[in-house]
């Protein structure tokens, strides 16, 4: 693990993202023989960064500027695909850039990929900061991914993936929606550490309740073949309980057609043609070097 390239999502906060260089080179220091680069996404921001400083272990920092926002996913995307075309890497790391995956658990991170050798290994939830809506919210969405999907989506973006595995999750059309979702359903035997989930550098969330429900939806969409399947066993078991539910079976039902069909549309997202054309959607790069 001589090279390590990390890539960040930036969307109007150049401020979290000057404190977070700060914070993740008082890790990366303790890495003397690995050599650390940069990829920050500007997600088509309105403001303007004025100075990026380089901090002293990162080798160089390139903004690639995408045309307009397209949110998290295209970001990572085209972040991923930038990276295998033009840096040398052993491992990338893919993590947001307000605060919320803490530079403190970089160093599990790294840790673990280097005793896992071959391994992705990606940063487990197990606490949250954020308010208890929020967290209704989340649990409801783990719940909901695991009756229709069978999967346990306990991880978001934070993680360290191998190029192999880099290579194999940016070939698949899914990954125009959800990096998560996409790494879970390409990527067996995952790696992970325990994460706290960290409080934004700088002011709230500014994602309102409907993106993060789109979000969800977008986890589950990576999955939509066992969601159909068990939707439709779901309908069926349903319809013979029919007798002793009575209404309440019909509106499950109404529910579980409503819900596919919001899966199918999010799914629509992610075909072939958008795959090949997700670096069009940026505009020059700047680099940045000591």
């Amino acid at each position: 693990m001589k090279n390590i390239t990390i890539i960040t999502p930036v969307y109007n906060d150049w401020e979290s993202f000057t404190k977070l260089l700060i914070e993740i080179n008082k890790i990366l220091i303790n890495f003397e023989e690995t050599s650390f680069s940069l990829i920050a996404i500007n997600d088509g921001s309105t403001s303007k960064f004025k100075k990026i400083n380089v901090p002293s272990k990162i080798k160089k920092i390139e903004i690639l500027n995408m045309q307009i926002n397209q949110g998290h996913a295209i970001c990572l995307a085209n972040g991923i695909k930038y990276a295998i075309k033009n840096h040398t890497f052993d491992n990338l790391i893919i993590m947001d850039a307000d605060g919320e995956d803490r530079p403190e658990e970089l160093q599990d991170l790294i840790n673990k990929a280097r005793e896992l050798k071959d391994k992705s290994v990606v940063a487990k939830r197990v606490k949250r900061s954020e308010g208890n809506l929020f967290k209704f919210f989340y649990s409801a969405h783990k719940l909901l991914t695991l009756i229709f999907t069978g999967k346990l989506m306990n991880f978001g973006n934070y993680s360290i993936i191998t190029k192999k595995d880099a290579e194999k999750i940016i070939n698949d059309p899914t990954i125009v929606y959800n990096y998560s979702g996409t790494l879970k359903n390409n990527v067996e035997n995952l790696g992970n550490i325990n994460c706290i989930r960290g409080m934004r550098y700088f002011g709230p969330s500014k994602m309102p309740l409907f993106k993060l429900i789109i979000h969800s939806f977008s986890i589950i969409a990576v999955f939509k073949m066992n969601v159909f399947i068990r939707s439709a066993l779901l309908i069926v078991l349903l319809t013979y309980l029919n007798p002793y539910l009575g209404s309440i079976s019909i509106i499950l039902q109404c529910l579980i057609v409503i819900f596919n069909i919001l899966i199918y549309v999010i799914s629509t997202r992610g075909d072939e043609n958008k795959l090949q054309k997700i670096d069009e959607k940026l505009n020059e790069t700047e680099l940045f070097t000591h």
